[in-house]
């Protein structure tokens, strides 16, 4: 991971902003840069990942124009080398080095041409503006506001921004601002056309899809680890990555010393692939200690986000302090897409397909802000599989009936399309559990209950009413909600809601995230 800002006019307070850039070194600690771009400025924190050298440092310029990105540019040395045939010249071997010359020969249309995860700012030093963009599933962080004087301001955190603007907002994935508007390039959700291949070419599909996805990810100039949780989505990027290295992958679970339920698999499955495994024990002293930390790096007041980050945060912190890994893999986003257990109530395919294309616009909200914070907070590069355009526009375009559970198992068409030697088929075939449930059920109880105790029923009612916005619901919420405040004051709207169950499918109707109180919970919690 990498952080940017950008102050796209006069900075009206040169120590709030270097200030506000200041709170996230962590997410580049290699080098930091700020240059003067036009009337304003243009930050960089560097996570060295592609082109290690110093040349591969940002600001990148071009004949009095800037850019800074924090994002991996998949396939890029086609394009460079395109460019290089125009007569471009290029001195590192960083990825981001192109976009300069891309949008001297494209101008906006280029940003549909990445096949990217990425957040960037230009400033083109011959028209004297600012251009920003943020990939379609909006993996990479990117927020914005305007200061006193109407100046908008871009940065990767909304830590960044405290200080400098009333109200945070999220930067829109796929969309790039121009000329003081924002423009969608690609809205990655719809759908123009559905795709009706039989069965098993949408099960060839969707293998050779991600296999591909997992295979362009890693390719990194530092070394790579993998997140195992022992779940169907963790354990096929995994399995994979395994079949494509030359050296056994490293991997890594987490669970509660008392009832973790998802070490055994992790471990099952870490044996079948052949992996270096490492587990990571945690207490509930460690889960509660951590809790305000979480919660003020993630700058979120979600329930779930919340809860299923203090595994992921953990863990990542314990591969930043034993070992040199610097880029992690991870199994977010096929939920969105192949259907959670709530899902399986839908009550039509439309609206299975209306519900996946939902999640997918509001990823950025919670799955992926998750784990983008959680990893990059701990000096760590987050690549996301799942979220592989390619694969990401065929499954959703794939006949929504097909992705029904009709079949008695959720995910069936991901399970099917990797049937054979992938994975033992205990774990291909398992039921799948919410992670922060997995991690242990204690995690979850043990996070209630410490909310129960701080408020007594009256005073839950009262604290709660204060707010308009995403009113806390439960005493769980309210703590989360509290934290949130103190450190983001008055910026709840960054996030759109809770993540919760469709409430108005029969069965959904539920008053808490987790799939543990849903009635087809079943084994998954075995």
């Amino acid at each position: 991971m990498c952080s940017i800002i950008g102050y796209c006019g006069p900075v009206a307070d040169m120590a709030a902003l270097q200030a506000g850039f200041a709170r996230t070194k962590s997410r580049g600690p290699d080098d930091s840069r700020t240059v003067q771009a036009g009337e304003g400025l243009l930050g960089f924190h560097r996570l060295a990942i592609m082109g290690l050298t110093p040349q591969g440092m940002q600001p990148f310029v071009l004949d009095g124009s800037y850019a800074v990105c924090n994002g991996e540019l998949y396939g890029f040395e086609k394009l460079k080398q395109e460019l290089t045939e125009k007569g471009y010249t290029f001195h590192s071997g960083s990825d981001c080095e192109i976009l300069l010359p891309l949008y001297r020969e494209y101008g906006v249309d280029m940003f549909a041409m990445l096949d990217a995860e990425f957040a960037c700012i230009l400033y083109d030093g011959r028209t004297d503006e600012f251009i920003a963009a943020r990939d379609p599933i909006g993996i990479r962080p990117l927020y914005y506001g305007y200061d006193a004087r109407g100046t908008v301001i871009f940065a990767s955190e909304p830590k960044n921004l405290l200080g400098l603007t009333d109200k945070i907002m999220s930067f829109p994935p796929g969309h790039y601002y121009k000329n003081g508007k924002f423009v969608c390039y690609h809205d990655i959700a719809k759908v123009d056309r559905f795709c009706y291949d039989e069965l098993e070419i949408c099960c060839r599909n969707i293998r050779e899809k991600l296999v591909a996805g997992v295979e362009k990810r890693l390719v990194a100039d530092a070394r790579v680890g993998f997140l195992l949780s022992g779940g169907l989505d963790s354990s096929l990027v995994c399995a994979i990555a395994a079949q494509k290295s030359r050296t056994p992958i490293k991997t890594f679970a987490i669970g509660m010393d008392t009832d973790a339920i998802d070490l055994k698999y992790a471990r099952e499955a870490a044996d079948y692939i052949g992996s270096d495994h490492t587990e990571v024990i945690i207490t509930k002293e460690d889960v509660l200690s951590s809790l305000e930390t979480v919660v003020e790096l993630l700058g979120t007041y979600d329930i779930t986000t919340i809860r299923a980050s203090m595994g992921m945060y953990l863990i990542c912190k314990a591969i930043h302090e034993q070992t040199d890994i610097r880029v992690l893999l991870t199994g977010e986003i096929s939920d969105e897409l192949f259907g959670y257990k709530y899902t399986d109530f839908a009550p039509s395919a439309q609206a299975f397909q209306e519900e996946a294309a939902k999640r997918v616009r509001e990823l950025h909200m919670y799955d992926v802000l998750r784990a983008d914070r959680c990893i990059s907070v701990n000096s760590l590069e987050a690549r996301v599989p799942f979220g592989d355009l390619d694969f990401v526009q065929y499954v959703m375009s794939i006949d929504p009936k097909k992705k029904q559970n009709t079949y008695g198992k959720g995910k069936y068409l991901l399970r099917r399309a990797f049937q054979g030697d992938w994975l033992p088929e205990s774990i291909l075939w398992r039921e799948k559990a919410a992670f922060s449930d997995a991690v242990g059920h204690s995690l979850v109880d043990d996070l209630k209950e410490y909310a129960e105790a701080r408020y007594t029923d009256e005073e839950f009612e009262a604290r709660r009413q204060k707010y308009g916005h995403a009113r806390p619901f439960t005493k769980e919420s309210l703590l989360y909600r509290e934290i949130f405040e103190k450190y983001y004051p008055g910026q709840s709207e960054m996030v759109v809601d809770f993540w919760m169950p469709n409430k108005s499918w029969e069965g959904c109707d539920v008053n808490d995230p987790s799939a543990r109180v849903l009635a087809n919970y079943g084994d998954s919690g075995v």
